[in-house]
């Protein structure tokens, strides 16, 4: 857990994650054996999500997941505004999904995984069904 400033104790900035983009990556070379198109456009995505690893920042606030490219806050998503989440095949975790009461959001897991599932838990907890 990484607080972004003194003031703000509980702010939570993710660290990058680049297994997934190193798996895709070497996924590619394979690919690149058998069709080197298709070898060629996953290579493509995988450097595309290494590169939105390294220049992408998450951090739960108290109110809201906002996502931050340098130092530029690119998108706020309120909790308020959330009815559900589900981090997709969590011992390989690939794809972090929310919805909000407006639109649904697909994320590939470029960030710690452990700690966004511990983020949501906190920040939004999973209702129950009886809930």
């Amino acid at each position: 857990m990484t607080p972004s400033s003194p003031l703000s104790s509980t702010t939570i900035e993710l660290a990058p994650s680049y297994k997934l983009p190193i798996a895709i990556a070497i996924l590619a070379i394979l690919l690149l054996l058998v069709s080197p198109w298709l070898g060629g456009a996953i290579a493509l995505f995988g450097l595309f999500l290494m590169f939105q690893a390294g220049t992408l920042r998450l951090q739960f606030t108290d109110t809201a997941l906002d996502i931050y490219r340098g130092e530029n806050l690119i998108r706020h998503f309120p909790y308020q505004d959330w009815e559900n989440w589900e981090i997709f095949w969590f011992n390989v975790p690939i794809l972090f999904y929310f919805k909000e009461v407006k639109s649904i959001h697909f994320l590939p897991i470029i960030f710690d995984p452990k700690l966004l599932k511990s983020c949501l838990e906190q920040r939004f907890p999973k209702r129950t069904a009886s809930s």
